[in-house]
């Protein structure tokens, strides 16, 4: 038997494993045990799943099963695509709301595809009730209408137009009426209560249907907020939706990454563009296959560290597009050799920490998580 025969991997795993440079696992149990957390949570009411921008970029044909199997029946996607890939992913029986209603042109793959557009405007709502009378048949929808936000939604003066011309929604089933909060993540910010009594005073305007309003923070406002159909998102995916307190969720990530090489510098050497690193001491340098192109955020740069067996090795210069430098001068050398793996993200480094080391948010760090990665499912 040849050299190359005894040390090929034994299965197409194998061999993607060790082609990888990096790898991001996903526990489907997690996700499973935050959904019904947050169910818990609502006393009886229904629980959404949002999963738009690819379940947070953590795989939607994947992670939305999970969800339905967990009993989740109403799903929420951003762009009209996503709705049409996700509708091949879940059962009949499953309800695909699509944010931010269909592009003009559109409505009739919406329609054909049983997808359910939120109306956020007077143009949606004619041209979404101007395809129900063309096919003879009503459409269903859910209307959203801004409490405060002033993003998506109708002002309050289309909501008083279409109160005092109820013809306006003709064609349409009105399935639901929703609303977004801005400042749920902090409990004490006076525009919860602002939008909430927004939102009652302008759905009282409208149809008497179903009302949703919660989104992942909004659900730990307490009941007077959570209507009859929540929303979360983030929660699902292990974020806080409780900044201000330790996290209830489980961490559902975790991101790990090969080393390519390391190298000895000493005294007063340089790393990296810029050279924004100098060596202050005889120093080892690992250099990592993750960058900035696999969402290792450049604001990253000389911030934070990753973990080797749970002991920190901080980030050295700057974040390259396709690697980052490391120091790990004081860990054991046996510890930290070409392809060795480092801890990016987990239980101990949870995405909304990296987060607050990189100046933004935990939605921004997992949705920027790249395709190169080598993905693993576990508990499916």
């Amino acid at each position: 038997m040849s050299d190359r025969e005894t040390t090929r991997p034994r299965t197409a795993e194998d061999a993607a494993a060790a082609r990888a440079g990096a790898f991001l696992t996903i526990d489907l149990a997690a996700l499973r045990e935050n959904y019904l957390a947050l169910r818990n949570r609502l006393g009886g009411r229904a629980c959404a799943a949002v999963v738009k921008a690819d379940a947070y970029g953590l795989g939607a044909a994947r992670i939305a099963p999970v969800f339905h199997e967990a009993g989740c029946r109403h799903f929420f996607v951003a762009h009209l695509d996503e709705g049409l890939a996700l509708r091949q992913a879940l059962p009949d029986d499953c309800a695909i709301m699509v944010l931010h209603g269909p592009m003009p042109g559109a409505e009739a793959d919406c329609a054909h595809a049983g997808l359910v557009p939120v109306l956020n405007s007077m143009k949606q709502i004619e041209a979404w009730g101007g395809l129900a009378r063309a096919l003879g048949r009503r459409l269903p929808a859910f209307v959203q209408i801004d409490s405060g936000m002033s993003r998506m939604g109708l002002p309050e003066a289309d909501v008083t137009r279409i109160a005092a011309a109820p013809d306006l929604l003709d064609g349409i089933i009105v399935e639901a009426v929703m609303s977004h909060l801005a400042c749920a993540d902090e409990p004490d910010h006076p525009a919860n209560a602002e939008q909430l009594a927004n939102f009652r005073r302008r759905k009282a305007l409208l149809p008497d249907a179903p009302a949703s309003f919660a989104n992942s923070s909004g659900i730990f406002l307490g009941p007077d907020y959570q209507f009859d159909l929540a929303r979360p998102g983030a929660a699902l995916y292990g974020l806080n939706p409780q900044p201000h307190l330790p996290n209830p969720m489980k961490n559902v990530v975790r991101l790990m990454a090969k080393v390519v090489q390391t190298r000895e510098i000493p005294a007063g050497a340089h790393v990296g563009y810029s050279w924004r690193f100098r060596a202050d001491r005889p120093t080892r340098i690992a250099t990592v296959s993750v960058g900035y192109a696999d969402g290792w955020l450049r604001s990253l740069s000389g911030r934070g560290a990753v973990l080797v067996d749970g002991r920190a090795a901080p980030i050295a210069g700057r974040v390259s597009m396709d690697s980052i430098t490391v120091d790990v001068t004081d860990l054991p050398s046996e510890a930290v050799k070409p392809g060795s793996l480092v801890e990016l993200i987990g239980p101990d480094q949870t995405p909304d920490a990296v987060a607050a080391l990189a100046g933004t948010i935990g939605y921004e760090v997992l949705t920027s998580l790249g395709n190169r990665y080598h993905r693993r499912y576990l508990n499916g």
